[in-house]
């Protein structure tokens, strides 16, 4: 993790069977993270004596799985790709109807406060933990949707104040946003990867306080542009590779404005038409060099997509961390490992998809959570363990309330029980998972074959949802080019996918975004758009190769076999500032 960390120990994974290392400083972050109680059979309150100090704390060890194999578990328990309705419900949920599970409204839930504690559990020590957790989730109440201050974001998930929103995956204090997953501060954004601070765009990948900016990827400050690729600060810029702080460029050369807007409007007018000059841009960017890895702002950093952190090790898209080891998709955190998604934490370990977590491990789905073990699907728990679907509780164990006089008695005797039957310091095992593994987010990152997921523990689903009732259908082939043709019929009809043949609809929201920037409509499904823009990603994966500038080793996320020139981040940023 840091500068000067000594290994001490080589273990073997029990699933994949790779090697990987263990050091001092994990030891050290693993008994900061493990719980202290009273010593089983020790009574906490003395008579005459305020606090017995005859206290233990539960050692979490080092776990078994390699870091690899212990993100793909995570992911396992995150789904934002997938929604479901529920025909007898009505409900539009990330879990699929056929599931073992109890889904109510999100309005139902939070307005029940006590709902939750009439399915609660008594521990039965004759039985494994998992075991009983499995009975109790059940039956236990949960959410249809990951959502919190929206409105009008009924067909989006894991999204918090954010307005008039479709089919989004994960965003934040956003607004007008369609397809698309990670989207923070921003409005008017369709078709996207990772934005924010951004408004009008269409088809990006990384946009960071971009406006009116289309079909770009690793782009920064600029405006009014079309096709750009690690660009910043740059203004009515066309097919343009690396430049800063650039205006009126087509291809990196300088034109004038007349030039630039008769472009401009060449292009736009139909999609034939910037086919035509794609294949310069793409012959463009084969003479750019790339940088090896991204990390900005940031000091004893490993791996890729780290901004503005302090010795953080084996990361990929992270900001503002300090103290962290194999995570992902994470900000604004201190001391945290093996943690995915979310953000706003300090002492956390194993867990996914938790936000504002305080010396919390083993937990998923779960919001403004402390000194809580153990838990999914919940928000604002303080002192919980082995919890499903509580909202602003405390001393709760399998959902069943106690005082705290008892709850500190009998979570070490659990913990005892859970030790001996070697289930404590293990992340859920894979079966406990709301949703099925090729629903999941691991099969974006760690695609399986059905037969080879089901023999690694993972569940599989085959639910396919009915196929929607339209009435009128067109193939996408048949879409005219040009906006200005599209007729307002094109909302009451359905568009067969030009890859897939799956039919999709565009919303009136959607078509109103293409005629004020004179957009053809897609002619794909929103998922197979999706996969094309997540095509863009790099694997996250560390290679080795050497700078093609100086020839000194490097570490990058190209793979020695791709064609790109990458160059080390001296060399780089001696080339391009």
């Amino acid at each position: 993790m840091f500068q000067g960390e000594k290994v001490v120990e080589n273990k073997t994974c029990k699933q994949c069977n790779s090697s990987f290392e263990i050091t001092d400083k994990d030891l050290e972050f693993y008994e900061k993270i493990s719980p202290i109680f009273a010593n089983p059979g020790v009574e906490k309150e003395t008579p005459g004596l305020k606090i017995n100090h005859d206290w233990k704390k539960y050692l979490i060890p080092s776990p078994t799985l390699c870091p690899d194999c212990r993100q793909q578990r995570r992911q396992a328990f995150k789904n934002i790709y997938h929604l479901y309705k529920n025909e007898e419900t009505g409900l539009i949920s990330a879990i699929s109807p056929d599931k073992w599970l109890n889904v109510i409204s999100q309005k139902e839930w939070w307005e029940e406060s006590d709902l939750w504690l009439t399915f609660w559990r008594r521990y039965d020590f004759n039985k494994s933990f998992f075991e009983q957790f499995h009975e109790l989730q059940c039956v236990a109440p949960r959410w249809n949707l990951i959502q919190v201050w929206c409105e009008n974001c009924e067909r989006s998930i894991n999204i918090a104040n954010s307005k008039n929103c479709y089919l989004v995956k994960s965003g934040w204090d956003s607004e007008d946003c369609l397809y698309g997953e990670r989207v923070f501060n921003s409005k008017n954004i369709v078709d996207w990867y990772r934005v924010k601070f951004s408004d009008n765009c269409y088809e990006v990948y990384y946009a960071d306080n971009c406006f009116n900016v289309h079909f770009s990827k690793d782009t920064k400050n600029s405006r009014d542009s079309l096709y750009l690729s690690d660009c910043e600060n740059v203004s009515n810029c066309i097919w343009c590779v690396w430049l800063r702080n650039k205006e009126y460029h087509i291809l990196n050369k300088k034109v004038s404005k007349e030039q630039f807007l008769k472009y401009k409007s060449y292009i736009l007018s139909s999609k034939k038409n910037r086919d035509n000059f794609l294949e310069l841009f793409y012959e463009l960017k084969k003479t750019i060099p790339v940088k090896c890895i991204i990390i900005d702002e940031s000091e004893n950093c490993y791996w890729n997509e780290i901004f503005n952190s302090k010795n953080v090790f084996y990361w990929f898209s992270v900001r503002d961390l300090e103290d962290a080891k194999y995570v992902y998709d994470w900000a604004n955190s201190k001391d945290v490992m093996d943690v995915n998604g979310d953000d706003n934490g300090i002492l956390g370990y194993e867990n996914c998809s938790v936000f504002t977590p305080y010396n919390s491990a083993f937990c998923f789905n779960v919001a403004t959570v402390s000194d809580s073990y153990y838990c999914e699907t919940s928000v604002n728990l303080k002192n919980c363990f082995w919890c499903v679907g509580l909202h602003d509780k405390s001393y709760c164990i399998l959902n069943k309330q106690y005082s705290k006089e008892d709850y500190e008695r009998l979570v070490p005797d659990i913990i005892e029980q859970m030790i001996k039957v070697w289930e404590w310091w293990e992340f859920f095992p894979a079966s406990l998972s709301p949703y099925w593994y090729n629903e999941s987010e691991a099969q974006e990152y760690f695609h399986l074959k059905k037969d080879e997921a089901l023999k690694q523990n993972f569940n599989w689903s085959t639910y396919e949802a009915p196929f929607p009732k339209v009435e009128k259908t067109i193939n996408a082939n048949k879409l005219p080019e040009q906006i200005e043709k599209i007729p307002d019929d094109i909302l009451n009809r359905a568009i067969k996918c030009e890859v897939t043949n799956r039919p999709f609809k565009i919303i009136k929201q959607e078509l109103e975004f293409y005629r004020k920037h004179n957009l053809p409509i897609p002619r794909r499904h929103p998922d197979q758009r999706h996969a094309d823009i997540m095509a863009m990603r790099n694997p996250r994966k560390i290679f080795d190769r050497k700078c093609d500038k100086c020839e000194k080793d490097i570490k990058t996320t190209y793979d020695p076999d791709r064609s790109e020139i990458v160059y080390c981040e001296e060399c780089y940023n001696k080339e391009i500032y």
